[in-house]
């Protein structure tokens, strides 16, 4: 319902775009609030999973699918790739009508490219849509703002309120829509299961109508969630699940994969490649990243009470949270997120990028313990980048799980992720 509507930072995007362009094209994965989001601006809808209008609704997709696009306008068009023709048609009526903010599509599948889809370059505008961020959901204070340290601000405070045993929790929970107002663990923990379930069970074999196994789905998904926030390889991941499976092979691996990457289930970060004063090779591989770690949490059977029992997971999945974030909130403002690593094994563990250029590094630490010697470290890979042929970094910050917010002598910020915002 429209009166319960949790606000997003995508929001403001998809606003600017209907006022832009013909239609909206809001892609990511199942639960994490596209149709939401697209209800809230939509003045009708078509809902192509509907059971009661499913069979006319394709026969009207076959016969005449203008038919499907009737209605106020910006119309929702959910779930649109159950009908490909769908996009033809949203295409042929935009220039027909040659009116701008006519559709919203959303989608929580890839559909396969065919010969006659026209690629939308001009009529639809393409937008990537997360589970929530810490500050979209209210557990941030929001007190220090990404946007706010790119332009150069200091004097800048915060405190966050959320205890490691509160980061544990929401780490576990997740994004989801769903789950964010549950408070009580073992029902939060259920929503997250019961979307991971799904995945497993039906929705990788629909992707392409093949039959997967779902034991071999839920390894593949177990040993991506304890690769999380690395650099392993298929050859690794696949090794990896041989120990229960000999009969695995690396064309079966990827066909999972694939399907997992149609599904926005997997969410793996690029490489950043930098202009550096010494010609040391940049390593390239992504780095293995969920859509939200609470999927790596429930794969391996992480509660909260047992990440304490096994810290190096925690920081793992750690890191997956503070880099789900800072995507939301750079997406907010133009940017894009990676990791950097070298052949020498210097790495940091995101950059984030705006489209001019600007640029700012960032190291991920839980305690405070750490924070000296990741400033020290990034200060050092600062000094590594030829500034001829690129700018300096914006800033250099620890993004932690710590309680306070400030700048440190050196120039470094040391941000508590609960303090963060767009």
């Amino acid at each position: 319902m429209k009166n319960m509507y949790l606000q997003r930072l995508v929001d403001a995007k998809l606003e600017l775009s209907l006022e832009a362009m013909g239609a909206v094209l809001i892609e990511g994965p199942k639960w994490c609030g596209k149709t939401s989001t697209a209800e809230h601006f939509a003045k009708s809808a078509l809902y192509m999973q509907n059971p009661d209008d499913y069979n006319e609704n394709m026969m009207k997709a076959k016969t005449k699918p203008s038919l499907l696009l009737e209605g106020e306008t910006p119309r929702l068009l959910d779930e649109w790739q159950i009908a490909p023709v769908l996009w033809n048609a949203v295409r042929f009526a935009i220039d027909k009508r040659q009116e701008r903010g006519q559709f919203i599509l959303t989608g929580s599948v890839v559909p396969k490219r065919t010969e006659d889809m026209h690629s939308g370059t001009g009529r639809i505008s393409r937008m990537k849509m997360r589970t929530m961020s810490l500050y979209e959901s209210k557990e941030s204070s929001g007190e220090i703002s990404l946007d706010d340290i790119f332009m150069g601000k200091t004097e800048m405070y915060g405190k966050s309120k959320l205890t490691l045993e509160q980061v544990a929790f929401v780490l576990t929970r997740g994004g989801w829509p769903a789950a964010v107002s549950e408070r009580n663990e073992r029902l939060a923990t259920k929503i997250v299961t019961d979307y991971y379930e799904a995945v497993v069970n039906e929705d990788i074999s629909k992707v392409d109508d093949v039959d997967k196994s779902p034991d071999r789905v839920r390894s593949l998904i177990r040993s991506l969630s304890r690769n999380i926030s690395t650099e392993a390889s298929t050859t690794t991941i696949l090794n990896d699940l041989r120990a229960n499976d000999e009969s695995l092979s690396q064309v079966t691996i990827d066909q999972y994969i694939n399907a997992l990457k149609t599904l926005f289930v997997i969410d793996d970060l690029p490489a950043w490649s930098p202009a550096l004063r010494s010609k040391t090779a940049i390593r390239t591989t992504a780095k293995r990243h969920l859509s939200d770690p609470s999927i790596a949490a429930v794969s391996l059977g992480a509660t909260p009470g047992r990440l304490f029992d096994d810290f190096n997971t925690f920081g793992l999945l750690f890191e997956a949270l503070c880099i789900r974030d800072l995507r939301i909130y750079a997406d907010y403002s133009d940017s894009d997120v990676y990791h950097y690593r070298d052949a020498k094994g210097v790495e940091v563990d995101a950059i984030v990028q705006k489209r001019d250029g600007r640029w700012g590094a960032v190291e991920i630490k839980m305690g405070a313990g750490d924070v000296e010697k990741a400033a020290e470290h990034l200060l050092k890979f600062k000094s590594n980048i030829n500034i001829e042929k690129m700018s300096e970094p914006s800033f250099l910050m620890v993004l932690t799980a710590t309680e306070s917010a400030f700048q440190l002598s050196n120039g470094v910020w040391v941000v508590p992720l609960g303090c963060l915002k767009n």
